[in-house]
């Protein structure tokens, strides 16, 4: 083969395969739901609940980059896993006005619930403009309750026999951890909900020793293959998706989030989160 001819070929297959990938980042992988299965042990779990599920779902981000009926269409299929909890991580809009809160509306009617408890949490997007917008969030908490979510804001509460801890989220106006972590009891079963795992880092946790779900990267959202992800929106880039355990005893879960703020995934599929109790 000529040379010239051989450099024509690479550059026609080059392109090729940057316009195929392009095509898949933007149109395929962002709709192309994963339901990730994990065992969750835990101490003290009660004898009833072991075997129950509790399903994860984080960052929905109804707005105006993606077609939201995608999430319609994810808590259909969800819901027919039937789990026993659900908890929403936060950061439910990608607020820009209050059209997020009506279209947030239409698809909160169509939620996943669990048999038991649907819990949630809020994120930074749920606090507006520069996570500053108190109306917002409190706009958001009226409608996540009329939609059968109840929000945990800094508190705890039991649902037979499993203990839920919500944190308000980090960079939001209502982060005050202690106001229920200096209060939690270390030998009851419980779970802890965070929108920010940065907040893992943070000296407030007083030997809290269990679970905590999180959200808020996206895994990234583009991954490299054998590299991580270039871009990250927290500080401990250790803390990118999926499961990691810290090093005094509790375990950090990061979903990879359901929707996200730009319609482009690359090796970074989207992410319901199904633990089993153990």
């Amino acid at each position: 083969m000529k040379r010239r001819s051989f450099l024509k070929k690479s550059f026609y297959t080059a392109l090729g395969a940057s316009v195929l990938t392009g095509f898949y980042s933007w149109r395929i992988e962002p709709f192309w739901l994963e339901f990730v299965k994990v065992k969750m042990p835990i101490k003290n779990l009660p004898t009833h609940l072991v075997g129950k599920t509790i399903m994860q779902i984080s960052d929905i981000h109804v707005g105006n980059r993606f077609d939201w009926n995608y999430i319609i269409e994810s808590f259909d299929k969800a819901q027919k896993l039937n789990p026993d909890y659900v908890v929403y991580t936060g950061d439910y809009v990608d607020y820009e006005d209050q059209e997020q809160l009506e279209h947030l509306k239409i698809v909160l009617k169509n939620c996943v619930k669990g048999k038991i408890a649907t819990v949630g949490v809020l994120g930074n997007h749920d606090y507006g403009e520069d996570w500053l917008e108190d109306d917002v969030a409190n706009s958001i908490i009226d409608i996540l309750n009329s939609s059968g979510i109840e929000t945990l804001r800094n508190e705890q509460k039991e649902y037979e026999g499993l203990n839920f801890i919500g944190i308000d989220d980090f960079w939001g106006t209502n982060f005050k951890p202690s106001n229920v972590l200096d209060y939690i009891d270390l030998e009851k079963p419980t779970i802890a909900l965070c929108h920010n795992p940065d907040v893992c880092d943070l000296d407030i946790w007083n030997g809290y020793k269990s679970w905590i779900l999180a959200g808020h990267t996206h895994g990234g959202q583009v991954k490299p293959p054998f590299l991580k992800p270039p871009i990250l929106p927290v500080k401990n880039k250790k803390y990118s998706a999926g499961k990691i355990p810290l090093d005094d005893g509790r375990t950090l879960y990061i979903n990879r989030a359901l929707g996200h703020l730009f319609q482009v995934r690359f090796n970074v599929r989207p992410e319901i989160t199904v633990f089993e109790l153990a």
